[in-house]
């Protein structure tokens, strides 16, 4: 089971984005990207097939999984991530601080 999943609000904990906060739009391996975080420029070409213009663009690069610290909103930090199984045999996410679930 993931710490982390598409759709988490994160909180970057070190590198030039560090405190910045934002959503995961996906999750590639041991990498993440989070939406409006770690921004690069890309020199893209223009291809008429995908009706895509040329010139230069801004999106997200990914960040390692180790560097950012799922989103806890009733402390407003940055929180570790453990599993836990419930009685009825699923497997959820819990913060480790508190023991709250994660997952609904």
């Amino acid at each position: 089971m993931n710490r982390i999943r598409k759709g988490d609000q994160v909180l970057v904990i070190t590198g030039k984005n560090k405190g910045q906060r934002g959503d995961v739009l996906r999750v590639a391996g041991e990498r993440v990207f989070v939406s409006n975080v770690n921004l690069v420029k890309r020199h893209t070409k223009p291809n008429p097939q995908a009706n895509q213009a040329g010139g230069i663009v801004e999106r997200e690069a990914s960040i390692h999984l180790s560097n950012v610290q799922l989103f806890n909103p009733a402390t407003n930090k940055g929180e570790r991530v453990g599993t836990k199984t419930l009685a009825d045999g699923r497997k959820v996410r819990v913060f480790r601080s508190s023991g709250e679930v994660v997952d609904a």
